[in-house]
Parts: structure tokens; sequence; C-alpha cells
């Protein structure tokens, strides 16, 4: 059970690395991106996957890939948020990409309002000190949305066709 696991390890530390460059910096790096799709190639050669599972996964990642382009084009979402999308969408394929898109959507509005709610009050001073901070509470700032992306992935990792095989 645990080398089944250690399979996803790459994912999740992923998932986390993303999370906190994009909560530290605004940005995500396409490394981080690239090294999201590799990984899953490298699972799916290792889980076996047929020719129509690599499709289901590769044509989720291009359909969030599309998405997530369209959402930057509109202002909504940056660059790195569109390229990470795609690379978890990939990950989970078209039978787990809507409870995915859906859990991140809540997760993102969660932590807008969130964000909007705590820019009105001041920054206590002991905290201005933490520049990723004090930039997570200016008023007119972003909204650091693969925190968001990061935490959908996680959320639905268990109920997904990629965990149930591991399942105790």
């Amino acid at each position: 059970m645990l080398n089944s696991l250690l399979i996803l390890a790459p994912f999740v530390l992923l998932l986390l690395l993303a999370a906190g460059w994009d909560l530290a910096s605004y940005t995500i790096p396409n490394f981080i991106s690239a090294a999201m799709v590799v990984a899953f190639f490298l699972f799916a050669v290792t889980a076996g996957y047929s020719l129509g599972q690599y499709q289901s996964h590769l044509l989720a990642g291009f359909i969030a890939l599309i998405a997530g382009f369209t959402l930057f084009a509109l202002g909504y979402i940056g660059g790195g948020d569109a390229k990470f999308f795609a690379g978890v969408a990939a990950w989970f394929g078209l039978h787990d990409l809507l409870p995915y898109v859906v859990t991140a959507s809540l997760f993102g509005g969660a932590l807008t309002l969130g964000l909007l709610a705590l820019r009105r009050f001041p920054l206590p001073a002991a905290l201005c000190a933490q520049t990723w901070i004090v930039r997570l509470h200016e008023p007119r700032g972003g909204i650091p949305y693969g925190v968001a992306l990061a935490a959908g992935g996680m959320a639905v990792l268990p109920y997904t066709e990629l965990f149930r095989p591991l399942s105790f």
C-alpha cells in the first residue's frame, strides 16, 4: 500500500509547491506546471494506463488549458494559474475534471472573499515585515488562485479514479 501511495507523492508535492509559490509571489513558475505533466506521464506508465485512459487525461488537460487561457485573456487569472490548472486537470482526466473544477472554484471563491474581508482591516504591525503578507493585504491586490487550484486538487484526490485503486 505504501508503494502505491508513493506514486502519487509527486502530484501532492507539486500541488503544495505551487500553492506556496503562488502565495509568496503571485506566480507559478513554468517548471512546476511542466513537472506536473511529466509526473503524470510517469505515473500513467507506472499505472499501466491504456490508450483510452491517456486520451481522457490529455483531453482534460487540453480543455483546462483552453479554459485557463480564456480566463487569463479576460484578466481573471494569471498565466501561471492557467498552465497549472491544465497540469492538474491532466492528472484527473475527464472522469474527475468536473468535481475538481467545482471544488477548486469553491476554494477560489472562499479565498477571494476571505482576502477581501481581511483587507478591510489594518494589518497588524507584527506582520508588516513579511512582504508576502503585505502583498496579500493590499486592497487592490490580486488573488493567488494557485492556492485554490491546489486545495481543490488535494480535496478531490481521495475521491478520484487515481486514488480508488489505492484505497484500503
